[in-house]
């Protein structure tokens, strides 16, 4: 089998799971890895029998690097993506895409001016109940969607806020709750009902007083559909509840998911203690369909690894994307949107009124 000479910048937690899929997967050929600390590169490298580096450059040069997996802190996404992109290496970085719309537009226009592919990790996209969710939109079932939400009741504690000394604070995570934790929902939403027209939202940090950022946000969305949308997202409720992603459709029917359950896992951290089930589907003479799905989805989880099954899917799906020379399964535009819409639930809540769509940079 052809295969792409892959490389990992960033040695950090996420980058563990990254590695594991170079490392294994058939379209990979796994050479470099890299990190601004090089002793935590020639560790981490190590225990992959790869050769280490604490520049970009020199190690696109000197392996030949096809394809990098950025797993920075996500403030530090540019400056790799362009080096990588400016070398004619293909890029998939990890989410959110940047902080910034500049640093996006940065990365996009690299990746168009070399003819590289950009994508960006969205792996909860590859969830069965979340794929059943599309199918089903996508074929009419509900209607025209006209209702989305995504409610996130979830917790973090001061650990975790100490476990990297770039966590909550403005300068090196570039927001809180809707950066970090929320990208991959706000992904789906958008995923789900389309373009957006106008974002009225509101953050706080309610009960994180060792942060500077957010833990909760509110929004209100219309799409330009016409649709409307809601988002509740907080990392506040000790020890964590639910994530959920709904859509209703114009012929009063529903369809919906529950992403994690309890606490969000964190990557080389935590695992993924619960499988992700659809919670709500009550299209006409496919009701009694929810029960076949979650025991369904529930016997899968007893036989896979979770925690790193779908980034794995998503990593291979890019490799793939190289080889067959077609378009990833999330583009950096569409990485981009999920940063639009952080940043107009800031702007909004500055401004104190409705941010429109698209966002002046």
């Amino acid at each position: 089998m052809e295969r792409v000479r892959t490389a990992l910048i960033g040695c950090g937690k996420v980058g563990q799971i990254h590695a594991q899929a170079l490392a294994t997967l058939p379209e990979s050929d796994f050479v470099a890895v890299c990190d601004a600390q090089l002793e935590r590169a020639q560790s981490f490298g190590g225990r992959y029998g790869v050769p280490s580096f604490d520049s970009v450059s020199r190690m696109l040069s000197s392996t030949g690097a096809e394809a990098v997996m950025i797993c920075t802190p996500h403030p530090l996404h540019e400056q790799p993506c362009v080096e990588a992109a400016s070398a004619g290496a293909h890029v998939l970085v990890e989410k959110p895409m940047a902080s910034s719309l500049a640093s996006c537009d940065a990365m996009l226009n690299a990746a168009r001016s070399t003819g590289i592919k950009l994508g960006v990790v969205s792996q909860r996209r590859l969830f069965e109940p979340v794929q059943r969710m599309k199918e089903a939109i996508d074929a009419g079932k509900i209607g025209m969607p006209i209702l989305g939400t995504f409610s996130m009741f979830s917790w973090r504690d001061q650990s975790y806020y100490q476990s990297d000394a770039w966590r909550g604070k403005w300068a090196t995570e570039g927001g809180g709750v809707l950066v970090n934790q929320s990208p991959h929902q706000l992904d789906l939403l958008q995923w789900f009902m389309g373009p957006i027209d106008e974002i009225s939202g509101y953050w706080a940090n309610l009960n994180h007083r060792y942060i500077e950022v957010d833990d909760t946000a509110l929004a209100m969305i219309r799409f330009k559909s016409g649709a409307l949308g809601s988002i509740v997202t907080s990392l506040s409720q000790m020890p964590g509840i639910y994530t959920k992603v709904h859509v209703h459709g114009a012929n009063g029917a529903s369809v919906g998911v529950e992403t994690d359950s309890g606490a969000t896992f964190v990557a080389g951290m935590t695992s993924m203690a619960q499988p992700p089930l659809n919670d709500l589907w009550t299209i006409p003479g496919e009701e009694h369909r929810l029960a076949e799905f979650q025991a369904e989805d529930r016997r899968r989880f007893q036989t896979i690894d979770a925690t790193t099954r779908y980034h794995t899917l998503q990593i291979q799906d890019f490799l793939r994307a190289i080889l067959d020379d077609r378009p990833p399964l999330v583009s950096g535009d569409e990485g981009r949107i999920v940063v639009e819409v952080f940043t107009a639930i800031y702007r909004s809540n500055e401004s104190r009124r409705a941010v429109r769509f698209p966002l002046a940079v």
